[in-house]
């Protein structure tokens, strides 16, 4: 009898159990149709994650055959964040991924795009009012993806927790593992990062975090083996002083007398560094907020406003057309805006994102050991400026090149730059050792692949490789 009950209570217990087990959640894939429109949708059971997008838009990119997709992908509740995809122009199964981020902090990544290395551009001229193909894009060579982030940049839209660089990462990380759900053929190629500008903290911070996921086995592996940053704002208590010695002495023409160089120096050592040391001792947004507006007032500021040019390339004045702004009435058009699965208004440099940054005094806040930590790994990492931009000038980006510490450290800081060339041209000048390069680029602005795009392609492409850049 004991036995007997033994089977039943052993019978229903399994009975029970099957009972009760939660149903298995399977991926979901469909297409919805909105005013004529075909919407790609896809639920990743997994990770939650869903992608919307349209395929092909037949915007920016014409050259027959390159695929093409845009949409959003939602990377929390309510959080759209917006991509706009293009396969490579060769090779596109076998091609690497490449990833491209503007700064800001807060500003979209339509501005990389159509300013600088995607498939299409624009001319300077009020009656441009549609674009061109660039023969100079970064997809001639890698799959690329444009990202804007964080929430409420650019086309993407929702609720934004995002008040830092740090916090960023994250939704970052997430939107590459919703894409890698979706296009499963991209999950093994070589993943490149390209940034520029507040890219400084971007692109440190959104590979290290990447990396460290990677070795805490969360989600996809991802392949990370190049790192791009141009212009960059890195480190504040290295640039900061540099906006004064580039002002001085740069190759162009003095912005500042002997006299207003001596005054800002004065200014950054007695004012702006104790503020920026105190930020970096103590952490607290309170002190940070403070070293971002004490260094503001005492150098930037006034520097800035001591005569008509440009921030961006010195070498124009203060209302330079160039690169031109076309593109923002274009993609504002509802034509446009319908057809690429934008369901917002664009906004290139929107307040509110930027504001949330300022909130925590993000921006003289190092990252500069997050840097070192990804070159110390192994990465391919190249730091470049265009030689005319005053914002994040090539004086303080070489010297971050410089403090960068990684195993081949002394042997690149004693290295002296020599000439680097495209097709025999010299169009600046470099340093390499081991997997660090910094290069910087003659006659180019803060957009530097708008100014010089045939130099840019080589320099990308020799990254994505995982070489070192070298003359052609």
């Amino acid at each position: 009898m004991h036995s007997l009950f033994a089977t039943l209570a052993t019978a229903a217990a399994v009975i029970s159990a099957t009972v009760a087990a939660p149903a298995i959640k399977h991926d979901k894939r469909s297409v919805v149709e909105r005013a004529g429109l075909v919407y790609n949708v896809f639920e990743h059971a997994a990770t939650g994650a869903r992608i919307e997008y349209v395929n092909n838009s037949g915007i920016c990119e014409t050259t027959p055959g390159v695929k093409q997709y845009s949409g959003y992908l939602s990377v929390g509740d309510n959080m759209n964040m917006f991509f706009w995809f293009f396969e490579a122009r060769q090779n596109p199964s076998t091609a690497p991924l490449a990833a491209w981020f503007n700064g800001g902090p807060g500003c979209s990544s339509m501005i990389g795009l159509f300013q600088e290395n995607g498939p299409c551009k624009f001319n300077v001229g009020s009656s441009n009012t549609s674009p061109v193909n660039n023969t100079h894009s970064f997809n001639n060579y890698a799959n690329m993806i444009y990202i804007d982030q964080p929430i409420g940049v650019g086309f993407s839209y929702g609720n934004n927790p995002v008040d830092s660089t740090v916090t960023a990462a994250p939704y970052v990380w997430k939107l590459i593992q919703a894409f890698y759900s979706n296009f499963p053929e991209y999950k093994s190629r070589d993943f490149g990062i390209f940034t520029e500008s507040y890219g400084g903290h971007y692109g440190a911070e959104f590979a290290s975090y990447i990396q460290n996921q990677n070795k805490a086995n969360a989600g996809e592996p991802i392949n990370l083996v190049a790192l791009g940053i141009n212009n960059g704002w890195h480190d504040a208590e290295i640039q900061e002083p540099a906006y004064v010695q580039f002002s001085y002495n740069n190759t162009y023409k003095p912005l500042i007398s002997r006299s207003q160089y001596d005054r800002y120096m004065s200014a950054y050592k007695n004012s702006c560094l104790p503020a920026i040391q105190r930020c970096t001792k103590t952490g607290s947004n309170r002190d940070c907020q403070n070293a971002d507006n004490t260094c503001y007032s005492t150098i930037e500021g006034p520097i800035s406003s001591t005569g008509n040019w440009d921030v961006y390339d010195i070498r124009a004045p203060s209302n330079d057309p160039e690169p031109p702004a076309n593109y923002v009435a274009y993609l504002r058009q509802s034509a446009v805006t319908r057809a690429i699965g934008a369901q917002s208004t664009y906004q290139e440099c929107p307040n509110a994102p930027y504001n949330k940054f300022a909130s925590t005094g993000d921006n003289p806040r190092s990252f500069l050991s997050q840097l070192s930590e990804v070159v110390a790994s192994g990465v391919t990492t190249l730091i470049w400026a265009g030689d005319a931009d005053w914002i994040c000038n090539w004086f303080g980006v070489l010297d971050v090149a410089n403090a960068i510490k990684y195993p081949s450290q002394a042997a690149f800081t004693t290295k002296t730059l020599t000439s680097y060339k495209v097709n025999g041209k010299e169009g600046g000048s470099f340093k390499t050792e081991g997997n660090l390069s910094f290069l910087r680029v003659y006659e180019a602005g803060h957009e530097i692949m708008y100014y010089q795009p045939e130099l840019s392609l080589q320099a990308f492409i020799q990254t994505m490789k995982k070489g070192p850049i070298k003359s052609t």
